[in-house]
């Protein structure tokens, strides 16, 4: 269950990648890199942070193999995504909820506190969007008024709740990105964000 949560949310974040890559312009090549970085760009610095060297994607080639089929699937059906923003938006936020599991039980592998699980979960989550945000020259979605991390917290907090009651451990990982998931396209619905800090200083 956990491998193919993570296999998922992988494809889930290349295919992200590549949309925003094709909004940009970039050919294909650059299409695969920023496909590559955002699928496995948060995970990478996890497994560094928690000393799981060479990392992940780099001892399963399956992980390299998924982010080019995605890649190439994306490619080859954008002209039938008649909303690029809509579906870049619906995949990232798939994403986010299934990488934030993925993050926290690497965590909890690694025999962490639940605090400092439940911050790989949201760095995993998180860092390949910054890292694709910032090669895309955009604002990373993370630091702006959108709830994104505030999102992947609250996924860890229901998981670590969870596992308080007898529920089956694979229950725990799938209402956990459930939580993410809906939590983020409920506040972009709704327009819910965390409040803004300005300066008097102008």
């Amino acid at each position: 269950m956990f491998y193919t949560i993570d296999i998922l949310g992988t494809i889930a974040f290349a295919i992200s990648g590549v949309l925003i890559a094709i909004n940009k312009r970039m050919d294909l090549f650059g299409i695969l890199i920023i496909a590559f970085v955002t699928a496995v760009g948060g995970g990478t610095l996890r497994d560094l942070l928690i000393g799981n060297t060479p990392v992940g994607w780099m001892k399963d080639i399956t992980y390299t193999y998924v982010i080019l089929g995605s890649s190439v699937f994306a490619i080859l059906l954008r002209s039938k995504i008649n909303y690029l923003r809509t579906s870049l938006f619906l995949f990232d936020t798939i994403g986010i909820g299934l990488y934030t599991v993925v993050g926290i039980e690497k965590g909890l592998n690694a025999e962490l506190h639940p605090i400092i699980c439940i911050a790989l979960g949201t760095m995993t989550a998180s860092f390949g969007g910054v890292i694709r945000d910032i090669l895309c020259n955009e604002i990373p979605v993370i630091f702006r008024k959108e709830i994104y991390a505030t999102a992947c917290i609250l996924g860890g907090v229901t998981y670590f709740a969870l596992r308080e009651f007898p529920i089956q451990y694979n229950y725990v990982f799938v209402i956990a990105g459930i939580v993410v998931i809906v939590t983020r396209l409920l506040a972009v619905k709704f327009k819910i964000a965390l409040p803004r800090i300005y300066s008097d200083k102008v």
